[in-house]
Parts: C-alpha cells; structure tokens; sequence
C-alpha cells in the first residue's frame, strides 16, 4: 500500500506545525529571533508557534531568582581579613535586553555580585560590617540594580549571611566584651556608692537634728536582730560617753 504524495504532504505540514507549537506558563516569555532578527515584543504566555527553521525561541523566567553567592575573602578598611557570603534576590524584566545585551545573564549577576561584594565590604571596617548590616545591605543592592539594569534585571534585596570572623579575633572580641561588661559593671556599682553616700548624709542630718531618731533606729535595729534568734547582742555607747569617762579619770 502507497500512499500519495498529497497524504504525505499533509502529514508533513500537520507534523511541522504540532512541532511548531510551543506553551508557555505565566511565568514564562519567548523573545522570538526571526531570521537572525530580534522581534519587537516577547510571546506568551500561552501557545506560541514557532516556525522552524525561520524563528528561534528563547525562553526566560520571569520569577525571582535567589542566587547564593559563594564565600569571598575580603580585607576590611581596618586590615582584618574576614569571609563573607551573600544572597542576591533578582529577575528579569525585560526578556528581550536579558537575552540579546549579555551572554549569560545568570552567570554575569553572580560574577558581578562576587565582585560588588568584595568592593563595597572591603570599604568598610569590621565594626561597620558587624553592627551596620543593613546599610551596607542597601548599598550592595543600589550598585548591583544599577549595574545588572542595561541588561534588563531588576536586583530587589541583597542579604549579607555569613561573616567568619578568625579564632583570635573572635577572641579579642570576646575580651573587648568582657571588659565592657566589667566597666559598665564598676559605674553602676560606683553610682550606687554615690547614691548610697548621699542618702546617708541626708539620714545622719536628719538624725541629728532629732535626738530621738536614734533611740527609735537602736531600738529597730534590737528588733530585727531578735528576729533572727541570735544569743549575742551589741549594745552600742555613744562617743560623748566614753569622753565623759576619760574626763572623769583624769
């Protein structure tokens, strides 16, 4: 059995559009080269035809791209070699610019992210790195979107991780801290003498003025060492006393 040129030509062409149509989800554009030339508008989503060997479709994601950048050795302003690492939040855009004006738009963000990276931190010293994250977060963010924008990326966050500090610096920090702590510790306590100082003054002034008052502090003072069931009692003389005695031997 033969079949005729005409049946054949049909299965051909049906064969050759089936081959021709391509789906594209919502997340997806095809920037369309017909003939070498770059179509003025991407397709999809949806069915898009494609008519080999005339057109060549390149698909691009429009989602956002989470990209680790890899651990880079970097030397603050203030000399402390430290490695850091980084994720960058990007997508595309505008599929057309991200196909025709670079090779590879992924692998250029993390090249140029790597670099930015190592340039904005190496600016900054240790301290500024530590406490001031989120600036520098920004700044990284501003010079990548600024960079990646001629080829149709738009950089949304940039997010220092990691920042591996070495042992003995760790261990001056931790000494830095400590003695920190220590002097914060020896002002409160010397606040406190000087509060407790003055107070004072205030009672023995007070108490001065009423001789009574300090009839009423021993008397107190009996009562809180009875409550404690001590068998040992101290009763304190006055000073005027024991002058009035030696006078009195004299």
């Amino acid at each position: 059995m033969t079949l005729s040129p005409l049946l054949i030509i049909v299965v051909v062409l049906v064969l050759y559009l089936l081959s021709s149509i391509q789906i594209l989800a919502e997340y997806e554009r095809g920037v369309v080269f017909r003939l070498g030339k770059l179509l003025p508008r991407p397709k999809g989503p949806g069915i898009v035809f494609v008519f080999r060997p005339i057109d060549r479709l390149v698909k691009i994601s429009l989602r956002t791209v989470v990209m680790d950048v890899p651990p880079q050795d970097i030397i603050t302003r203030d000399n402390v070699s430290v490695k850091v690492n980084a994720v960058v939040y990007f997508r595309v855009i505008d599929p057309r610019r991200a196909v025709v004006e670079v090779e590879n738009y992924m692998y250029a963000t993390s090249q140029l992210s790597q670099t930015t990276l190592r340039s904005v931190l190496g600016q900054a010293e240790l301290d500024d790195l530590l406490a001031e994250r989120e600036r520098l977060n920004h700044e990284l963010q501003k010079i990548l979107d600024q960079q990646t924008d001629p080829w149709g990326i738009k950089v949304s966050a940039v997010e220092v991780k990691h920042v591996d500090l070495p042992q003995d610096m760790q261990r001056a920090m931790a000494r830095q801290a400590e003695a920190e702590r220590e002097k914060r510790a020896k002002i409160i306590h010397a606040e406190g003498e000087l509060i407790a100082s003055e107070k004072l003054s205030q009672a023995a002034g007070i108490i001065d003025k009423e001789p009574a008052a300090m009839t009423l502090r021993y008397l107190q003072t009996l009562t809180e060492i009875a409550a404690e069931q001590n068998s040992t009692i101290i009763f304190p003389l006055p000073i005027e006393l024991m002058r009035m005695l030696r006078a009195t031997e004299r």
